[in-house]
């Protein structure tokens, strides 16, 4: 079955539209793992001739990697994911600095970002959280403010993965001016959104947001970023990850990147008309019906959050499941924990409307047929839910 052809579960269809959890796989970069698995599976550090061939096969995938961010002359370090590239990029780069830090972050980031940044404040370590607005867009005074105390670090995401809203990277690195180092995690934004790597001194992606494998990462560095690695042992990666080289994991995510950017970005286009498809088809079924963050026109093409009045965002949510329409609550790395969005709270929505919010997140194989039949079962869902709503 090709990729992005609906499917039935259960004997209903099937719409997958929580791209931004996880992608499925592409064809290119599970036949790159399993050759990599079956022919190429020599460790890299070796210096005989099939392992020689496996390290080059590595540089090859981290100068593909450069080339998509404009970055050749920077440097790659492969993780085990988005979660460890933004820990090595906060931790890394601020233990290599001498003294307590003042060290700034947006208030919308991922956990992976905040927890990291909570580690430094118990370490002794001052940080700024910098507000954003109903749009999502960062507080540029207060950050102004920040290094004007001196900030050493500023860590803002590309494409904010529960509202889609977009980062000014320029403007942002304007602004800095070389006061600071940034950090943008570009986890949700990485070739789904333009970005270039002038404007930022670390950058961190993975894999299984693009349709490649789930364990690998990487955290891009402009020349000239020092840090302090981590994780020890051998010294791969420059030093900074050791850990023999997860190579099934690098292939594939070179042939991700591959298969995305062979043939130019028209998709990105092809990918925001769906999802404005997408909202129209809900706004005519579900008339009540609100965008959470910025108009959808200007936000990342894969990525919207609506707000169901009355109805619970994880109700509304099983009873999509059970029409075979997959959408999330929020982040899929705290959405366990039912809690409220402290995205949507930052933005100032209320926490009881806040509850309301379904995130959909597509992808450039998602088809016109599950965005009509995920909005038709949006309007079936809610029709009878919202009978149900407290008064």
């Amino acid at each position: 079955m090709a990729f992005g052809q609906m499917r039935t579960v259960s004997g209903c269809m099937e719409a997958y539209l929580d791209n931004s959890a996880t992608t499925r796989p592409c064809e290119a970069a599970i036949s790159a793992m399993t050759d990599c698995m079956r022919e190429g599976f020599y460790n890299p550090s070796s210096v005989y001739r099939p392992a020689v061939e496996a390290m080059r096969q590595v540089r090859d995938v981290r100068q593909k990697l450069l080339a998509a961010l404009h970055g050749q002359e920077g440097d790659a370090v492969f993780t085990s994911g988005g979660t460890e590239a933004n820990n090595l990029a906060i931790l890394g780069s601020v233990e290599r600095m001498r003294g307590r830090q003042l060290v700034a972050v947006s208030a919308v980031e991922h956990p992976s970002v905040m927890e990291a940044f909570r580690r430094l404040e118990k370490s002794g370590h001052e940080v700024r959280v910098l507000g954003v607005n109903q749009q999502g867009e960062l507080d540029y005074e207060a950050l102004e403010r920040a290094l004007q105390d001196g900030a050493s670090l500023v860590s803002c995401m590309q494409v904010n993965n529960e509202t889609g809203a977009l980062l000014d990277a320029e403007r942002l690195y304007r602004v800095v001016n070389g006061r600071a180092l940034i950090h943008v995690d570009g986890v949700q934004g990485f070739l789904r959104v333009p970005f270039d790597m002038k404007w930022a001194d670390l950058y961190t992606l993975s894999g299984h947001k693009i349709h490649g494998p789930k364990g690998i990462g990487a955290l891009v560095l402009k020349a000239g970023v020092r840090l302090s690695p981590r994780q020890i042992g051998g010294g791969q990666e420059g030093n900074l990850r050791s850990g023999t080289e997860n190579t099934p994991g690098i292939a594939g995510l070179g042939a991700a990147i591959g298969a995305l950017t062979e043939n130019g970005f028209a998709w990105r286009d092809a990918l925001m008309e769906k999802k404005l498809r997408l909202i129209d088809l809900c706004r005519e079924r579900v008339p009540e019906v609100c965008v959470n963050g910025p108009d959808p026109c200007h936000a990342a093409p894969h990525i919207v959050n609506l707000r169901f009045p009355g109805v619970r965002g994880e109700v509304m949510l099983h009873a999509l499941e059970a029409e075979g329409v997959y959408v999330s609550t929020g982040s899929a790395c705290s959405s366990k924990k039912l809690k409220v969005s402290g995205v949507l709270t930052a933005m100032g929505i209320a926490p009881n409307v806040a509850e309301w919010a379904l995130r959909f997140s597509l992808s450039p194989n998602t088809t016109m047929e599950e965005i009509e039949y995920a909005a038709e079962a949006v309007g079936k869902c809610y029709n009878l839910l919202k009978r149900f709503q407290r008064r």
